[in-house]
C-alpha cells in the first residue's frame, strides 16, 4: 500500500501489547509456570496443542485449564489460578488515551481486531471499559479464526462493510501487520503512542 489512505472508515486495534498488556502470552506463561511450580515443558506442549481452540472459542477456560494445568492434582485450585491470569492485566494508558480522543470523534468504525479466548476476552473488555471506545470486537473467540490468517482481515472488512483501502490496522506483532497489508489494508506496527499518533495522521486520520 502507499504511504497515504483514502478516507479511512475503520480502525482496527489488536488488544494485547496495543491498548493493554498481554493477556496470556509467552511470557505471563513462564511467570505462571515460576509462581506455580509447574514443569515447563510440559506444561507448553499441551498448550501449544490446544490453543487454537482455546483461541477459536471451541474450549472455555475451565476446558483449557483442565488440559494444560489440572490434569493432575494439585495444591492450589483453579480458581486460584484464573484470578492469577486475570491479575496480569493492565492498561496502556497513553494507548487508551489515543483510542478514547479517536473515539470521541465519531467518525471511524472503531473495533478491535485480536486473538484472545472468549473468558479472558470479555473480562478485559469489562475490566477496561472498552466499551467505551469500541463498537464492535472482532476477536478471535467470536469469529473462529486467528491472525495472521486471512480470512481474519477479511471477515473484518466485511463486517465493517469497508473497502481494504479504508481500514486502518494497528498491531505490536509484524507478520499481523504484513498479513493485513497483504490483504490490502493499511497498516501500523505499533511501538509506542507517540509513534502511532503521527503515523495516523500519515494515513489520513484527523481529530
Amino acid at each position: 500500500m502507499g504511504d497515504v489512505a483514502i478516507a479511512p472508515r475503520a480502525l482496527f486495534w489488536d488488544v494485547g501489547g496495543v491498548l493493554l498488556s498481554n493477556a496470556w502470552d509467552r511470557g505471563i506463561r513462564r511467570r505462571a509456570v515460576a509462581h506455580f511450580q509447574l514443569d515447563w515443558e510440559e506444561f507448553e506442549d499441551r498448550h501449544e496443542l490446544v490453543v487454537p481452540a482455546f483461541e477459536k472459542g471451541q474450549l472455555t477456560l475451565d476446558e483449557y485449564l483442565d488440559r494444560t494445568v489440572f490434569y493432575r492434582a494439585r495444591l492450589f485450585t483453579k480458581e486460584s489460578f484464573r484470578e492469577w491470569i486475570c491479575a496480569q492485566s493492565t492498561p496502556q494508558p497513553e494507548s487508551l488515551a489515543l483510542v478514547e480522543r479517536l473515539a470521541r470523534t465519531k467518525k471511524y468504525v472503531m473495533g478491535t481486531l485480536n486473538n484472545e479466548s472468549a473468558e479472558l476476552n470479555e473480562y478485559r473488555i469489562r475490566r477496561f471499559h472498552l466499551r467505551n471506545y469500541f463498537a464492535v470486537f472482532l476477536s478471535s473467540c467470536y469469529l473462529g479464526v486467528r491472525k495472521p490468517d486471512a480470512a481474519m482481515y477479511r471477515l473484518a472488512m466485511q463486517l465493517a462493510q469497508c473497502e481494504p483501502h479504508e481500514c486502518i490496522f494497528v498491531d505490536d506483532r509484524p507478520l499481523n501487520v504484513e498479513c493485513a497489508r497483504r490483504a490490502g489494508m493499511h497498516a501500523i506496527q505499533f511501538e509506542n503512542a507517540g509513534r502511532l499518533e503521527p503515523a495516523l495522521r500519515q494515513l489520513g486520520v484527523d481529530w
